[in-house]
């Protein structure tokens, strides 16, 4: 491995402050980055699909380092972020003796993060854990900022935890096996963070829309870096939701709607996120004054991207109702977050409910 050609970004938290590395070839060196950090032991928590191509080179570079390992195995797929899931991970790290100082490694997606630190936060009142994100919307979103959790019945993400990684590692090299429907579905998130927050970068996005769906290796590598800086500064000026971080949360109020009404798993996370883009935009152009244009040009590169624009149909109210129960409802009202141009992007409750309803129907 080059290390010339591995970019570092630094996500400033003060004494819980950590790095992000993204390049290839990074499985390899996993060992002595977390030796790096004073790690002996560490459990490694991935599925069976991630773990047949990238948990053998994960472990023999832990090994080499000399890192006692242990694996635990989850199923696949968002049906099980669930309770079960966590209560069997944490059964299992019960039975291997891990310890507080034991390091959990997430190696996988949005699921396998997302169930790895949340058990890390609460195991033992909390052990250190590490991201290494396998799909392209973990390397872009979910592995970055300490957003830990499972899904309820009843709406998703909504049991869980802030708890900071301690590394990040972004190994673009596992995006080779990540079948199409999952790339395009990380190209959600991508374009999430151009649309609120740097008209440039979605400009570029639209420049680079046919390289990006072809997996060129430096256009994603460049695509995955401006996220992550994107992404990076929000959380160090904002950790736990309190103002600008809720930005992030672009097109997923609609979105996390879509996913607990069809059932955990039917559509995919980023897929959602984009559908839930487009209708957060509409609502922009009806009540924030986003140019019809603008609207235009975010449907049309969500759709050059192969991620999905057009919302599963839904009544009314079992839409309202379940973005009643979303984690951004304050003081019973809804929050959004709109648009009032590409690259700038608001909280807002002050959304009239005559313009939703129209929307939605």
């Amino acid at each position: 491995m080059n290390r010339d050609n591995v970019a570092t970004l630094g996500v400033d938290l003060g004494d819980r402050s950590y790095q992000i590395h993204i390049g290839s070839g990074l499985l390899s060196v996993v060992g002595t980055r977390l030796r790096d950090l004073a790690f002996r032991r560490v459990v490694v928590l991935t599925n069976p699909i991630v773990a047949a191509h990238w948990l053998a080179p994960v472990v023999r570079s832990l090994t080499e380092a000399g890192i006692a390992t242990d694996t635990i195995m989850i199923p696949d797929g968002e049906a099980h972020k669930n309770q079960r899931t966590l209560d069997d991970v944490l059964t299992r790290l019960l039975e291997l003796r891990a310890e507080r100082s034991t390091a959990m490694v997430a190696l996988g997606g949005g699921v396998v993060g997302d169930i790895a630190g949340f058990a890390a936060a609460i195991y033992q009142r909390g052990m250190p854990f590490v991201q290494i994100p396998t799909t392209l919307l973990a390397q872009v979103d979910s592995s970055v900022g300490g957003k830990t959790g499972i899904n309820h019945p009843l709406g998703k993400n909504m049991i869980g935890a802030f708890h900071q990684p301690r590394l990040v590692l972004i190994d673009t090299d596992c995006l080779r096996t990540l079948p199409a429907r999952e790339l395009a579905a990380g190209m959600s998130e991508v374009v999430k963070h151009g649309a609120i927050r740097d008209a440039g970068f979605f400009g570029w996005l639209e420049s680079n829309a046919a390289r990006l769906t072809a997996a060129d290796p430096g256009v994603l590598r460049h695509a995955i870096l401006t996220s992550c800086a994107i992404k990076a500064a929000i959380v160090a000026a904002d950790e736990r939701e309190g103002g600008m971080r809720a930005l992030l949360n672009f097109g997923h109020t609609f979105g996390h709607a879509i996913e607990t009404h069809a059932g955990y798993g039917a559509w995919l996370h980023g897929e959602a996120v984009g559908a839930g883009m487009v209708l957060a935009a509409r609502l922009s152009a009806r009540v924030q004054g986003l140019p019809e244009a603008d609207v235009a040009r975010l449907v049309a590169l969500l759709q050059r991207l192969a991620v999905p624009t057009q919302p599963p149909s839904m009544p009314v109210a079992r839409w309202l109702d379940l973005m009643g129960r979303d984690k951004k409802v304050a003081a019973g009202r809804l929050r959004f977050v709109l648009l009032d141009a590409l690259g700038s992007a608001v909280v807002t409750d002050d959304v009239p409910e005559p313009a939703l309803v129209a929307l939605l129907n």
